[in-house]
């Protein structure tokens, strides 16, 4: 519980302010086991919001206003992290952080399988989101795995100064927030930071170049290795020292997410055949590389991309038997450079998709089949698609691509 009688920090705390469940900062999600945060944002302002939070029930509210079961504080965003920071001091269990260029919320997801551990919900992975994780989490009888995003420089000392994690890993470096980042060395450096985690960093076998002499977790060469895969579209298959292990519907990139949870359960000391097991089970989130069989199979991968990720997903749809075509959209946030990232994507996807459509901003420079809409993309798909197909949606979050699968899963389904 989330005790506000409780609190480490100097405040005004009404009488009436009683202990909540969880925390949030979106006044829509407050309610009588849940309490609310009102922090400043761009457009508004928490405190516009908390009168609506009480009237829903919320516990308490942290905020500078005097309210009625107010948590009364001078700045109620930095409250509430030096509060989380407290809450994590007191976590007896180890706790894991993870960023990355891509693959962070895969990588979070088996993690937290393998170790059994309360991890941070959906790719909530910033500042504020990780503390109302932390003060609902810490304390429980369990690990805690912590998905850590940045997109601009002095971002991560920040996690690093809430999270504090035991382990800190990274996934990969590749080109992503070039705008903040400058470069892929901006990248690599900034994300770097999560190494100084307590006990040990870990970084995967496509990021180990940036990070010599840092432990790797992979397959071929790796510190923490997975031996003899074999992947097919049924599974993805392999052993850890000396267990074997299968992930129904799998990719390369999702089999080198269970390594890194396996190995985290081995530095634990945890039992190998039951962190393997749980792997069986994991459900990553939508809009990365969630397969859909059918006559057609679609692959929804519309959650986000950068050219990393996309020469991934593209190289796996490349092992698909039948016509495979790819359906991509702009890449953001790459800085001066994004129109050779996108031309350099194009002819990638040329060589492993036999047809190749875009959408969007740059989709002509993405592919010889640009669309500007999303109904006469649905309608050129529509016509083109034929059972036996491989489909590929990949793009930036901000392009929404999933508004062009949506309704030809509807249609496939229907």
């Amino acid at each position: 519980m989330i005790d506000p009688q409780a609190l480490p920090l100097a405040a005004r705390v009404h009488p009436d302010a009683r202990p909540a469940r969880r925390i949030t900062f979106d006044s829509r999600e407050a309610g009588p086991d849940t309490a609310f945060a009102a922090l400043r944002g761009e457009t508004a302002h928490g405190n516009d919001y908390a009168q609506a939070a009480l009237e829903a029930g919320a516990p308490f509210v942290l905020t500078d206003l005097d309210l009625p079961r107010a948590v009364q504080v001078p700045d109620a965003r930095a409250a509430l992290r030096a509060w989380a920071r407290h809450a994590r001091d007191t976590h007896a269990h180890p706790v894991v952080g993870i960023t990355g260029s891509v693959g962070k919320t895969t990588a979070k997801e088996y993690a937290a399988a393998a170790l059994g551990a309360e991890k941070t919900p959906g790719n909530l992975n910033t500042l504020d989101a990780i503390a109302c994780f932390l003060l609902e989490h810490a304390g429980e009888d369990r690990p805690l795995v912590v998905e850590m995003g940045i997109d601009r420089p002095g971002e991560m000392a920040e996690l690093m100064a809430l999270v504090s994690p035991d382990y800190g890993i990274v996934t990969a470096v590749g080109e992503s927030h070039l705008e903040a980042l400058g470069s892929v060395e901006g990248v690599a450096r900034e994300k770097g930071g999560i190494l100084q985690a307590r006990r040990a960093g870990l970084v995967s076998v496509q990021a180990a170049a940036f990070y010599p002499g840092v432990p790797t977790y992979g397959f071929e060469g790796a510190s923490y290795g997975g031996e003899n895969l074999h992947t097919d579209l049924e599974a993805a298959r392999f052993r850890f020292r000396g267990v074997d292990v299968t992930l129904p519907a799998a990719s390369p990139v999702v089999a080198e997410a269970a390594v890194l949870g396996l190995a985290l359960a081995a530095e634990l000391g945890l039992d190998l055949p039951t962190a393997a097991a749980r792997l069986r089970d994991v459900d990553v989130p939508g809009g990365r590389y969630r397969v859909h069989r059918g006559p057609i199979t679609f692959i929804d991968d519309t959650y986000n991309a950068n050219p990393l990720s996309m020469r991934a997903a593209l190289e796996a749809l490349a092992r698909y038997p039948g016509r495979r075509v790819a359906v991509l959209g702009e890449m953001r946030e790459l800085g001066p450079d994004s129109d050779h990232f996108h031309r350099e994507i194009a002819a990638f996807a040329r060589a492993h998709a036999d047809v190749v459509y875009s959408f969007g901003d740059r989709a002509s420079l993405l592919s010889d089949r640009p669309f500007e809409t999303v109904e006469a993309l649905v309608a050129a798909l529509t016509a083109e698609l034929r059972p036996g197909d491989t489909v590929l949606f990949k793009a930036s979050r901000g392009v929404r691509l999933e508004r062009v699968l949506s309704p030809l899963l509807e249609a496939q389904r229907a």
